[in-house]
């Protein structure tokens, strides 16, 4: 069992930063990965950007450069740090928990948390 749970984001202007985190309140057992997908009004469900448990980063295009995840697996937790932020950025963001394993393959999302970037 894995519960997520996510920090809050928040109002901030174009070109500042805002850090989210996301923490896992159960074991997470196996190859895995943690991440961050987002859904924008009207759209899609876009992965932003994820890590596994092997340190492999894999960010969407629109972000590369500017957004950066990393885990603490001490306190189970990933953080996603985003630095340069745009209007576009704008949506609600989910932490993801993926468990990659032959045995164990499941998938948990938290609650989401809105981010919004003003001009």
């Amino acid at each position: 069992q894995v519960q997520l749970v996510e920090s809050r984001g928040g109002l901030v202007q174009a070109g500042r930063s805002l850090r989210l985190s996301c923490a896992a309140s159960g074991s997470i057992f196996g190859i895995n990965a943690m991440g961050w997908y987002r859904q924008a009004p009207g759209k899609q469900r876009e992965l932003v950007a994820t890590i596994t448990s092997g340190a492999v980063t894999n960010y969407a295009d629109s972000v590369k450069g500017r957004f950066t995840i990393s885990r603490d697996n001490a306190k189970n937790t990933a953080y996603l740090q985003m630095n340069s932020l745009k209007p576009e950025d704008t949506a609600v963001y989910y932490c993801n928990v993926k468990e990659l394993g032959f045995s164990r393959r499941s998938d948990y999302w938290g609650q989401g948390t809105q981010v919004t970037v003003s001009s």
